[in-house]
């Protein structure tokens, strides 16, 4: 299911608006913002999340348990300030690990879905019960990690109360939405346009509790206008021929589920 899930066309589109939606924890964003911020080498640290994400998907379990385990030393050594009481806490506490394991695996999950992807409840809580092991090869207790669509729902009722919209997180999302590019991509290519695209859909895709707290129409309308856009977005992808769509693991991971689904029926 970890294959299937993360090889759908609008995995991008997911994993901002995991981005997006992790930018709502006070201490995670307060860490990224001194830890230089979204601004400095935004494509870089995009980059290396996606291949962090990659390996773990799709990688053989060595060099997958290898680089965990750099993250793991790296988050030990990083430490962060509470903007509101001063206190130091570290990165790699469970809690903080958890909120951003939890935005991803949802945010891929919910947007592939919400694009038309057939995943069941069932296959659903399944994506879940696999994403426990990353979780756990990042430093989670396994213990605390949502391992099916009710848990998943529980544990966001249970964080919104410490979620807000800091200073920080607006100056983050900001330069999400239009990230730097250099002037001949800006001027010369449609990259401008065709993130910003991309971001909006990610916006509209958040839950509504996510953009009331962003100050977006929180309105039914919202939610049907933007699965009505991600679906038709991903009824255009799915037509591409493969060779287009995606880096050479993620082909060869679609090519396997659409014959897992074949055979199966």
């Amino acid at each position: 299911m970890t294959w299937r899930v993360h090889s759908d066309r609008v995995f991008a589109i997911g994993g901002v608006r995991a981005l997006i939606l992790q930018a709502l924890h006070p201490l995670t964003m307060a860490a990224v913002a001194q830890q230089r911020g979204f601004e400095e080498d935004f494509w870089g640290r995009l980059d290396r999340t996606g291949r962090y994400v990659s390996t773990l998907t799709y990688a053989p379990a060595s060099q997958a348990n290898r680089l965990a385990a750099q993250v793991r030393g790296i988050h030990r050594k990083l430490r962060g300030t509470d903007p509101v009481s001063g206190e130091a806490f570290r990165l790699d506490r469970p809690d903080l690990l958890l909120w951003v394991h939890c935005c991803e695996v949802e945010s891929f999950l919910t947007t592939a879905r919400r694009a038309g992807a057939p995943i069941s409840d069932d296959q659903a809580d399944e994506y879940f019960r696999e994403q426990v092991l990353t979780a756990r090869m990042i430093g989670i207790p396994g213990q605390l990690v949502p391992s099916s669509l009710a848990e998943m729902a529980q544990y966001f009722r249970d964080v919104q109360p410490y979620l807000r919209l800091t200073d920080a997180a607006q100056k983050g999302v900001r330069v999400l939405a239009v990230p730097p590019m250099p002037k001949r991509v800006r001027l010369l290519t449609p990259a401008r346009p065709a993130w910003a695209s991309l971001a909006g859909m990610a916006f509209a895709l958040l839950p509504t509790w996510a953009r009331r707290l962003y100050r977006l129409p929180g309105l039914p309308t919202t939610d049907l206008a933007a699965t009505g856009a991600i679906r038709a977005l991903r009824a255009g992808l799915v037509v591409l021929p493969d060779r287009w769509i995606g880096p050479p693991e993620v082909r060869a991971a679609r090519a396997q589920v659409e014959q897992l689904l074949q055979r199966a029926g």
